[in-house]
């Protein structure tokens, strides 16, 4: 349903919509801000309840249920403009209530007539409730923490295993707040002081961040394209914790394969900053487009081939100083950007995509020639697709060894590699996405 004027609540609403049917929250939102002409407070505010919304689904849908009113026996579209307007009521307290309950029910007359008694219905029963949240006991830990927090509670479960019930209701505080927009400068068009002059002089605050070298953090209020230092190739976004992967490549690589690269972020970097031959592959059409706009927006050459990285078209001989595996994975470490993830991945994924990242990672250690570096990444905080699936590689293939990566890394990065010379990162303690990455070597 196309917006008959800029209003931010309708064209949050429409994108919701649109990733109740399959889409992606980043994707969907940017069709309806590129379609529909807000200010910079109404893209702010469409932003907000889009993520918001899709991060406190699991609560929103609790309290519906308290009311009465399971979500799954409503309307698809009433359902998403409730849990929209239940994020507003419970999350958002500068928005007054009488005009979150006017607002959503002149949004449900655009929709059905008839659907706009029962919207008003319901949050007037809420605001009466106190804004009741009808929160189970605190002694049913994974419950109370799967609603106070909305994750799925077979993923609270994991967590509380992994990491103990104070740090894992800080992760799910941390995954419901909005991830910052970060960007890489190109080493090749200027350093990171000289890129923070010239977005500066574009009239956006940014900042360097804390611990990549090429990264900064930027208020933009905008989308990207509008920004003369991302057309002009000085910036790219990408996000900190993805950056330091990149930086376990060794910079005295002379020739690197990413087997798993679309949309192309760290093959990019790696060729920026380094003297050398990259190959990037990838198995989708769509994958292999972004990542051949991307290398000619920030003009470096990177080789391109589409192919399944378990069957890479290669000669025997072709072997490379370095191999990055940026596993396709369950995305759990990413949920402040794709909030959407955590309600749409089953605890049978995570089996499905070990068995798959080890596939990959067998496939990519053929293609490491002696004395060579293997880099296994992952965005999950899972120990079956991490630490478990380095363990199991290192079985099978007794030829590799862990390499401490801190020689290459920042050195405000190198707090970040555990006492197994892994890389770990985590929204709670360090502000980043949840990242995992080995570097292996071959003997």
């Amino acid at each position: 349903m196309a917006a008959s004027r800029a209003d931010p609540r309708l064209v949050a609403w429409n994108a919701l919509r649109a990733v109740e049917d399959g889409a992606f929250a980043d994707a969907a939102l940017s069709r309806q801000l590129e379609d529909n002409r807000l200010d910079e407070r109404d893209r702010g505010l469409a932003t907000q309840l889009v993520y918001g919304t899709i991060a406190w689904q699991g609560l929103s849908d609790h309290v519906l249920a308290s009311l009465g009113r399971p979500p799954e026996r409503l309307d698809a579209a009433v359902r998403t403009l409730l849990r929209m307007a239940f994020f507003q009521a419970i999350k958002l307290e500068r928005v007054p209530d009488f005009a979150v309950v006017d607002t959503a029910v002149e949004l449900a007359k655009r929709h059905n007539r008839g659907a706009a008694g029962l919207v008003n219905a319901l949050l007037r029963a809420l605001l009466r409730s106190g804004k009741d949240l009808h929160l189970p006991v605190a002694s049913d830990i994974v419950q109370h923490l799967a609603i106070s927090g909305s994750h799925p509670p077979w993923l609270v479960e994991r967590w509380l295993a992994a990491l103990g019930a104070a740090e894992t209701e800080a992760l799910l505080t941390a995954d419901n707040r909005a991830a910052p927009t970060v960007l890489r400068v190109n080493p090749r068009r200027a350093d990171r002081a000289a890129a923070l002059a010239a977005l500066a002089a574009e009239g956006y605050a940014a900042r360097p961040t804390r611990y990549a070298a090429d990264a900064i953090e930027i208020d933009l209020r905008s989308g990207m394209g509008k920004l003369n230092a991302f057309r002009t190739g000085l910036v790219t976004p990408q996000g900190e914790a993805s950056q330091l992967v990149g930086a376990m490549i060794p910079v005295a690589a002379r020739t690197v394969l990413d087997v798993c690269a679309a949309p192309g972020g760290k093959a990019i970097q790696i060729a920026e900053r380094a003297d050398a031959a990259v190959v990037a592959v990838d198995r989708a059409r769509a994958g292999v487009v972004a990542i051949a706009r991307q290398a000619s927006r920030v003009g470096v050459a990177v080789g391109i081939l589409r192919a399944d990285a378990r069957e890479l078209p290669l000669r025997n001989t072709a072997l490379f100083d370095a191999v990055l595996v940026d596993a396709p994975c369950s995305g759990l470490g990413t949920l402040r950007q794709h909030p959407e993830i955590r309600w749409r991945r089953r605890p049978e994924d995570v089996a499905r995509l070990a068995a798959l990242q080890g596939e990959i990672l067998r496939a990519a250690a053929t293609r490491v020639q002696p004395g060579g570096i293997l880099v296994y990444a992952t965005c999950t905080l899972l120990a079956e697709e991490n630490e478990e699936r380095i363990a199991a590689f290192l079985a099978d293939q007794p030829h590799f060894a862990i390499d401490d990566p801190r020689t290459d890394l920042p050195e405000a990065a190198r707090e970040l590699v555990d006492g197994d010379a892994f890389l770990r990162t985590y929204p709670h303690r360090h502000g980043l996405d949840g990242f995992f990455a080995a570097r292996l070597k071959r003997r």
